[in-house]
Parts: C-alpha cells; structure tokens; sequence
C-alpha cells in the first residue's frame, strides 16, 4: 500500500511539474524550425509564476462558476493523472476507481465545464469561440469514447494497464484495430491541444478558438486555466504514447518510477518530433477543416472499432 501511493505521488508530481515544460520545448522547437527567435523553454513556468502574482478581475455579470470553475478542473485533471498511464507502467493508488471510458467522461467533464465557465463571463468574444469548441467538440468526444470501446473489445477489459501490456506483444501491435487507434487518437491529441495548424493563438477573433476559454480571466484563475492546458496536453500525449505507440520500457518500483519520468521524456521526443512536423510542415487549414479533421478520426476510430470484433 505504501509503496503503491509513493508511486502515485512520482507519478502526479511528474505530470504537474513537468507538463509545462513538453510545452516550452514544442514552442521553443517549433521556433528554431521557423528561423524566428523563440521563447524559453522555461516560458511556460515564467507566465504561471506572473499570472499566479497577479490580481483577479472578474466581470460584473459573472456568477460563482466564473470564479471557482478553474479550480475544479484543474482538481480533476489532478484525479486523472491519479488512474491513468501517464507515467508508472502498473496500476498505482486509486487506479481501480476509474476505467478507460471513466477517464475520457472525466475529460468531457473538465470540457464542459470550461464552456460554462468562460460563457458565463457575457463576452461576445468569448461566445463566439465558445460556440466553435461546441460545433468541433460532438466529433471529438465521439472520438475519444470510440477509441476507447475498440480497446475495450481488443482487450476484453476497460483497464488502460491491461491495453499497454497486450501492445506489448506484437501481433497485437501490428493488428489493424490497434493501428487505426493509434493514428486516431493521434489526430484527436492534435486537436485537443490546440496544435492543429489553425489561426487559433492569439486574441484575434478570426481564428480564436481555444483560447477564447480564457478571455476573460485573469490572476490565478487564469494561471490554472493555462497550467490545467498543460497538464491534459501531457495526459492525453502519455496515454497516447504509453498505451498506443510506446508501450515498452516501464519499470516497476520506487526506483522504477523515478526512473519512469526519465524514462517518458525520451517518449515524448518522438511526440514532440511528430507535433514540430505536422505544425511546421503544413501550411495553415480554414477554421472549417477542423471539422475534417475530426471527422477523419472519428471515421478511423469507428474502424479500429470494427476491426476489434472481426
């Protein structure tokens, strides 16, 4: 038990503090590629630390979910980081308590959530991106808990330990169901964190879109809002990368899970290489073809699906 929820913490004290890192070092790459002058990889640290220094406004109109809703979704992708692969190979403290499909309800809840909370501020601005999430949100979702009911039927089981270590066997990797899973949750990471080609950083209308959740906030609120985007970018790539692309290397033990964080840093420089080629090697899509996009890893996971029970 003991050695089970020191395990736990190496694992949430590795995602929290290094998620805004994997950040900094796409941003950093991703600048060196264009032949501009890029940021610190530290940069991501240096908002929080500014943000968390700073006071709070909060619109005149906004209700108590304006003001406490980053706080609760920030606690939520801490419970998420509590059950899932992310770092440790073998289930840890509290692992039992949620399954694949739980998880991804876990993410739709955070979205939603994130939704009422920037609505609720009454900006136009902020109703407008809001409302392109909810028109590219019903793909995504779908997406997710696809994926996750074709693992379920490879597997027999909901458990994301259990996918990781029948990937390992490579009939199982080579298989179609798990190859079109793969490359589905891939296309829905990109989404999911804002790192489609699309005008979509900045505070310019024309292509806001996620980061019209955080228009209207300010202070601390908006220091979790950030840090909680760094966070699920870092849960959904670990699962992405433990359970799909990567499921080798996992060590088990203390010592093991030190060495895990380790360990997932090399992972996530393929991620990183793949998400500096896709940003950098595309030229820039219309806000519509996002859609597209999505529907392209909806179609892939509903064959990852079929795939599983033929």
């Amino acid at each position: 038990m003991i050695e089970q929820i020191v395990e736990a913490i190496i694992q949430v004290t590795g995602a929290v503090l290094l998620s805004p890192l994997y950040s900094g070092i796409i941003d950093k790459l991703k600048g060196m590629v264009s032949m501009k002058r890029s940021q610190s990889v530290l940069q991501p640290y240096h908002d929080l630390t500014k943000l968390m220094r700073k006071k709070t406004v909060i619109p005149y109109d906004a209700t108590w979910l304006f003001v406490y809703g980053p706080y609760f979704t920030f606690a939520i992708y801490l419970a998420i980081s509590f059950v899932i692969p992310v770092v440790y190979p073998s289930p840890v403290f509290l692992t039992p308590t949620v399954d694949f499909l739980g998880g991804a309800l876990l993410f739709s809840l955070v979205a939603f959530v994130k939704i009422l909370c920037a609505a609720d501020s009454g900006s136009n601005y902020v109703a407008l991106g809001v409302s392109r999430i909810a028109s590219f949100g019903f793909l995504a979702e779908a997406t997710l808990v696809t994926v996750f009911f074709g693992v379920a039927l490879a597997t027999g089981t909901n458990n994301p330990y259990v996918e990781s270590h029948y990937a390992l066997e490579a009939p199982n990797y080579l298989s179609l169901d798990h190859l079109f899973a793969t490359v589905s949750f891939f296309l829905l990471w990109l989404f999911e964190t804002g790192r489609l080609p699309v005008e979509s950083q900045g505070l310019s209308e024309l292509g806001m879109v996620d980061d019209a959740l955080t228009y209207e906030h300010s202070g601390k609120p908006l220091a979790l809002l950030k840090w909680g985007s760094y966070l699920k970018s870092y849960l959904l790539g670990s699962v992405w990368i433990n359970v799909f692309l990567i499921p080798w290397g996992g060590q088990l033990g203390v010592a093991g899970a030190l060495a895990d964080v380790g360990i997932m840093f090399i992972k996530w420089c393929v991620l990183i290489a793949l998400t500096l080629a896709v940003e950098t090697s595309f030229a820039k899509l219309r806000l519509f073809k996002v859609q597209d996009h999505l529907a392209l890893a909806f179609v892939l996971s509903v064959f990852s699906l079929l795939f599983s029970v033929i």
